[in-house]
């Protein structure tokens, strides 16, 4: 379990449409075998340690004539953003998806700063 050492906890939640393939004849449309996108999420305001992220799929868009694959999850966390990482592979032709994610963490207090 994470235990947060604040009583200040921060929410900041988004949505993020992370590829439109069809439109351009991008990869994950046109491409087979093993895909990845990768979008990078910077925060309003950064957190005071890497917060915990939680992601899921809002919309995904896929062609009916091939199995639809799909992984969603995040890398890079830090108080100052993360990526949102979306996979596919084999025939799977992926043509849009948005993400949705919420990041949750500690804040530092509007009197509290570094000295140094």
């Amino acid at each position: 379990m994470r235990r947060l050492a604040n009583h200040l906890i921060g929410v900041q939640q988004g949505s993020r449409v992370m590829f439109s393939d069809f439109e351009d004849g991008g990869a994950m449309w046109t491409g087979t075998g093993p895909r990845e996108a990768r979008v990078r999420i910077d925060f309003d305001e950064s957190f005071k340690s890497v917060p915990a992220i939680l992601t899921g799929l809002a919309m995904f868009d896929m062609d009916e004539g091939s199995n639809q694959r799909a992984d969603l999850t995040h890398g890079n966390v830090s108080p100052t953003g993360f990526d949102l990482i979306f996979r596919t592979w084999g025939d799977t032709r992926v043509a849009r998806v948005r993400a949705d994610w919420t990041a949750i963490g500690e804040v530092r207090a509007e009197d509290e700063w570094d000295v140094y």
